[in-house]
């Protein structure tokens, strides 16, 4: 997926604030298309992000979460210049990741 996530991350009082949007179609497998239809499940199962090889989040979702969901998410310890990256794998194997220098 082209651009399937845009993050930012800032410093602020020693404390990095990480904001995220992930675009998915986040199908439950609940819903009917127009010709009733079930529209098949396909949603993001594993977010996880990290600076320096160190895991900071790892978030198990399901198929509740809306449609290009958004992520924010502070910690402490990150340095201006650091890169976090931030990956999502799906019930259909598909995965995105994106980095984001720390400002």
């Amino acid at each position: 997926m082209a651009n399937a996530i845009k993050i930012r991350a800032s410093l602020k009082n020693d404390v990095t604030t990480v904001k995220a949007l992930l675009s998915h179609p986040m199908e439950t497998g609940a819903r009917k298309d127009a010709n009733g239809n079930k529209i098949p499940a396909h949603f993001i199962k594993e977010v996880s992000c990290e600076v320096g090889g160190k895991r900071l989040l790892t978030a198990y979702w399901s198929g509740g979460v809306s449609k290009n969901p958004y992520l924010s998410f502070k910690f402490s310890g990150g340095n201006k210049g650091d890169t976090l990256k931030l990956s999502w794998a799906d019930n259909t194997g598909a995965t995105a990741s994106a980095e984001a220098e720390i400002g």
